[in-house]
Protein backbone atom coordinates (compact mmCIF):
# COMPACT_ATOMS: atom_id res chain seq x y z
CA UNK A 1 0.00 0.00 0.00
CA UNK A 2 1.22 3.64 -0.96
CA UNK A 3 -0.66 6.39 1.03
CA UNK A 4 -0.69 9.69 -1.57
CA UNK A 5 1.05 12.36 0.87
CA UNK A 6 -1.21 15.99 1.24
CA UNK A 7 1.46 17.46 3.35
CA UNK A 8 5.51 17.24 4.67
CA UNK A 9 7.98 18.89 5.91
CA UNK A 10 11.07 18.34 8.33
CA UNK A 11 7.93 18.01 11.43
CA UNK A 12 4.92 16.87 9.85
CA UNK A 13 3.26 14.77 7.31
CA UNK A 14 -0.27 13.96 6.36
CA UNK A 15 -1.89 11.69 4.33
CA UNK A 16 -4.94 10.87 2.58
CA UNK A 17 -6.45 8.09 4.24
CA UNK A 18 -8.46 5.63 2.81
CA UNK A 19 -11.64 3.74 4.43
CA UNK A 20 -10.55 -0.17 5.65
CA UNK A 21 -7.19 1.51 7.59
CA UNK A 22 -6.71 1.64 11.00
CA UNK A 23 -4.05 5.32 12.21
CA UNK A 24 -2.28 2.44 14.60
CA UNK A 25 -3.00 -0.73 16.38
CA UNK A 26 -5.45 -1.27 19.20
CA UNK A 27 -4.13 -0.67 22.55
CA UNK A 28 -5.71 -3.51 23.78
CA UNK A 29 -3.30 -6.57 22.09
CA UNK A 30 -6.39 -8.59 22.44
CA UNK A 31 -7.58 -6.52 19.32
CA UNK A 32 -5.00 -6.89 17.43
CA UNK A 33 -4.97 -6.06 13.22
CA UNK A 34 -2.82 -6.98 10.30
CA UNK A 35 0.16 -4.50 9.47
CA UNK A 36 -1.39 -4.64 6.03
CA UNK A 37 -4.58 -2.32 7.79
CA UNK A 38 -2.40 -0.17 10.11
CA UNK A 39 -1.40 3.30 8.81
CA UNK A 40 1.44 4.05 11.12
CA UNK A 41 3.47 0.84 10.39
CA UNK A 42 3.25 1.22 6.65
CA UNK A 43 3.79 5.09 6.21
CA UNK A 44 6.73 4.26 8.30
CA UNK A 45 8.02 1.65 5.53
CA UNK A 46 7.28 4.00 3.25
CA UNK A 47 8.70 7.16 4.24
CA UNK A 48 11.75 5.12 6.34
CA UNK A 49 11.11 7.21 9.28
CA UNK A 50 9.67 7.07 12.66
CA UNK A 51 6.50 8.44 13.14
CA UNK A 52 4.12 9.61 15.84
CA UNK A 53 0.22 9.45 15.53
CA UNK A 54 -1.35 12.64 16.66
CA UNK A 55 -4.99 12.36 16.34
CA UNK A 56 -7.69 9.75 14.94
CA UNK A 57 -9.85 8.66 12.60
CA UNK A 58 -12.21 5.98 12.33
CA UNK A 59 -11.25 2.80 10.46
CA UNK A 60 -14.13 3.34 8.05
CA UNK A 61 -13.28 6.65 7.96
CA UNK A 62 -11.08 9.02 4.73
CA UNK A 63 -9.27 11.64 4.63
CA UNK A 64 -6.54 13.88 6.12
CA UNK A 65 -4.56 12.05 8.77
CA UNK A 66 -1.29 13.65 10.41
CA UNK A 67 1.82 12.11 11.62
CA UNK A 68 4.44 13.97 13.19
CA UNK A 69 8.13 13.18 12.76
CA UNK A 70 9.40 13.76 16.35
CA UNK A 71 7.89 13.55 19.96
CA UNK A 72 7.71 16.97 20.80
CA UNK A 73 6.18 17.75 17.73
CA UNK A 74 3.75 14.78 18.65
CA UNK A 75 2.93 16.67 21.62
CA UNK A 76 2.58 19.91 20.74
CA UNK A 77 -0.10 19.08 18.02
CA UNK A 78 -2.09 16.59 20.40
CA UNK A 79 -2.30 19.57 22.82
CA UNK A 80 -4.00 21.58 19.79
CA UNK A 81 -6.46 19.08 19.02
CA UNK A 82 -7.08 18.10 22.89
CA UNK A 83 -7.79 22.65 23.45
CA UNK A 84 -10.01 22.10 20.11
CA UNK A 85 -7.72 24.73 18.42
CA UNK A 86 -7.86 22.25 15.19
CA UNK A 87 -10.66 23.33 12.81
CA UNK A 88 -11.72 20.15 11.18
CA UNK A 89 -14.43 19.78 8.08
CA UNK A 90 -15.83 16.87 7.44
CA UNK A 91 -18.25 15.82 4.77
CA UNK A 92 -21.18 13.32 4.55
CA UNK A 93 -24.49 11.69 3.33
CA UNK A 94 -27.22 11.35 5.88
CA UNK A 95 -30.80 9.54 5.35
CA UNK A 96 -33.43 12.05 5.45
CA UNK A 97 -33.64 16.28 4.65
CA UNK A 98 -32.37 17.65 7.30
CA UNK A 99 -32.55 21.51 8.56
CA UNK A 100 -30.30 23.52 6.26
CA UNK A 101 -28.23 24.37 8.87
CA UNK A 102 -27.90 23.56 13.14
CA UNK A 103 -25.88 23.27 15.78
CA UNK A 104 -25.75 20.01 17.84
CA UNK A 105 -25.33 20.07 21.68
CA UNK A 106 -25.83 16.88 22.86
CA UNK A 107 -23.75 14.95 25.47
CA UNK A 108 -21.96 11.64 24.41
CA UNK A 109 -21.10 8.69 27.16
CA UNK A 110 -17.23 7.91 27.63
CA UNK A 111 -15.15 5.66 25.37
CA UNK A 112 -13.42 4.89 28.66
CA UNK A 113 -16.52 5.20 31.04
CA UNK A 114 -19.95 4.99 29.91
CA UNK A 115 -21.22 6.34 33.56
CA UNK A 116 -19.40 9.94 32.82
CA UNK A 117 -20.94 11.69 30.07
CA UNK A 118 -19.03 14.39 27.96
CA UNK A 119 -19.98 17.86 26.33
CA UNK A 120 -19.91 16.96 22.68
CA UNK A 121 -20.62 19.75 20.07
CA UNK A 122 -21.38 19.54 16.35
CA UNK A 123 -21.86 22.57 13.58
CA UNK A 124 -23.79 21.22 9.80
CA UNK A 125 -24.61 22.79 7.38
CA UNK A 126 -26.63 21.32 4.13
CA UNK A 127 -24.93 21.44 0.97
CA UNK A 128 -27.30 19.41 -1.24
CA UNK A 129 -30.32 17.35 -0.74
CA UNK A 130 -31.89 14.60 -3.00
CA UNK A 131 -35.03 12.33 -3.63
CA UNK A 132 -35.21 8.91 -4.92
CA UNK A 133 -38.69 7.62 -6.27
CA UNK A 134 -38.38 4.53 -4.45
CA UNK A 135 -39.90 3.34 -1.35
CA UNK A 136 -37.37 2.30 1.68
CA UNK A 137 -38.21 1.01 4.67
CA UNK A 138 -41.57 3.26 5.50
CA UNK A 139 -41.61 5.69 3.17
CA UNK A 140 -42.65 5.84 -0.30
CA UNK A 141 -39.77 7.71 -1.46
CA UNK A 142 -35.98 7.77 -0.34
CA UNK A 143 -34.33 11.60 1.13
CA UNK A 144 -31.11 11.95 1.51
CA UNK A 145 -28.72 15.18 2.63
CA UNK A 146 -25.46 15.98 1.76
CA UNK A 147 -23.89 17.64 4.95
CA UNK A 148 -20.57 19.88 5.99
CA UNK A 149 -20.05 19.26 9.09
CA UNK A 150 -17.77 21.06 11.56
CA UNK A 151 -16.93 18.96 15.14
CA UNK A 152 -16.26 21.51 18.12
CA UNK A 153 -15.51 18.79 20.20
CA UNK A 154 -13.56 15.28 19.84
CA UNK A 155 -15.49 12.55 20.96
CA UNK A 156 -15.44 8.61 19.51
CA UNK A 157 -17.79 8.42 17.05
CA UNK A 158 -18.86 12.40 17.48
CA UNK A 159 -20.01 12.51 14.40
CA UNK A 160 -21.99 9.45 13.82
CA UNK A 161 -23.53 9.83 17.38
CA UNK A 162 -25.05 13.20 16.64
CA UNK A 163 -26.29 12.43 13.38
CA UNK A 164 -27.74 9.53 14.81
CA UNK A 165 -29.15 11.35 17.70
CA UNK A 166 -30.61 13.83 15.37
CA UNK A 167 -32.70 10.80 13.60
CA UNK A 168 -30.51 11.36 10.17
CA UNK A 169 -28.14 8.48 10.17
CA UNK A 170 -24.90 8.26 8.26
CA UNK A 171 -25.40 6.21 5.28
CA UNK A 172 -23.12 3.30 5.62
CA UNK A 173 -22.74 3.70 9.22
CA UNK A 174 -23.05 -0.31 10.43
CA UNK A 175 -23.27 0.96 14.43
CA UNK A 176 -25.79 3.45 14.14
CA UNK A 177 -26.84 3.42 11.09
CA UNK A 178 -29.95 2.38 9.20
CA UNK A 179 -30.15 -1.36 7.59
CA UNK A 180 -32.49 -0.86 4.86
CA UNK A 181 -31.10 2.16 3.65
CA UNK A 182 -27.40 1.02 3.52
CA UNK A 183 -28.83 -1.98 1.53
CA UNK A 184 -30.65 0.26 -0.32
CA UNK A 185 -27.34 2.04 -1.25
CA UNK A 186 -24.94 -0.90 -1.36
CA UNK A 187 -27.34 -3.32 -3.85
CA UNK A 188 -29.47 -0.39 -6.08
CA UNK A 189 -26.99 2.50 -5.94
CA UNK A 190 -23.81 0.33 -6.16
CA UNK A 191 -22.17 2.72 -3.69
CA UNK A 192 -20.88 0.92 -0.44
CA UNK A 193 -19.20 1.63 3.06
CA UNK A 194 -18.89 4.52 5.13
CA UNK A 195 -20.22 7.86 3.62
CA UNK A 196 -17.80 10.21 6.27
CA UNK A 197 -15.17 11.93 4.88
CA UNK A 198 -12.36 14.59 6.93
CA UNK A 199 -12.05 16.75 4.25
CA UNK A 200 -9.61 18.95 6.00
CA UNK A 201 -7.63 20.25 8.86
CA UNK A 202 -6.58 23.66 9.62
CA UNK A 203 -3.91 24.51 12.88
CA UNK A 204 -1.46 26.81 13.33
CA UNK A 205 2.17 25.11 12.39
CA UNK A 206 3.41 24.03 16.22
CA UNK A 207 6.56 25.19 15.01
CA UNK A 208 6.43 28.04 12.59
CA UNK A 209 3.12 29.34 13.80
CA UNK A 210 1.99 29.68 10.36
CA UNK A 211 -1.45 28.46 9.78
CA UNK A 212 -1.45 25.60 7.35
CA UNK A 213 -4.69 23.96 5.84
CA UNK A 214 -4.49 20.35 4.59
CA UNK A 215 -7.60 19.07 2.16
CA UNK A 216 -7.58 15.26 0.89
CA UNK A 217 -8.98 14.97 -2.09
CA UNK A 218 -12.44 13.37 -3.77
CA UNK A 219 -11.70 9.94 -5.18
CA UNK A 220 -14.21 8.23 -7.01
CA UNK A 221 -16.69 7.32 -4.74
CA UNK A 222 -17.63 10.95 -3.80
CA UNK A 223 -17.77 11.61 -7.48
CA UNK A 224 -20.62 9.11 -7.55
CA UNK A 225 -22.16 11.05 -4.44
CA UNK A 226 -22.10 14.51 -6.04
CA UNK A 227 -23.62 13.27 -9.39
CA UNK A 228 -26.25 11.57 -7.50
CA UNK A 229 -26.99 15.23 -5.93
CA UNK A 230 -25.71 16.61 -9.01
CA UNK A 231 -23.47 19.08 -7.19
CA UNK A 232 -19.56 19.91 -8.11
CA UNK A 233 -17.74 19.60 -5.05
CA UNK A 234 -15.13 22.78 -6.78
CA UNK A 235 -17.78 24.94 -6.94
CA UNK A 236 -21.49 24.27 -4.70
CA UNK A 237 -19.17 22.49 -1.75
CA UNK A 238 -17.55 24.84 0.38
CA UNK A 239 -15.63 24.88 3.33
CA UNK A 240 -17.04 26.14 6.73
CA UNK A 241 -15.62 30.18 7.02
Amino acid sequence: MHFRILYQDDYLVAIDKPAGFHVHPPENPAHGISRAFNCLALLRKQLDIYLYPVHRLDRATSGVLVFALQSETARAVCESFQLHNVKKTYYTVVRGWTESEGTIIHSLRSEHDPSVRQEAITVFRKTAQMEINQPVGKYSTARYSLLEVAPHSGRRHQIRRHMDHLTHPILGDTIYGSGEHNRFFREKLQIQGLLLKAYSLEFQHPHTGIPIRITSRWNGLWHKIFDLFEVCPYSSVSTFS
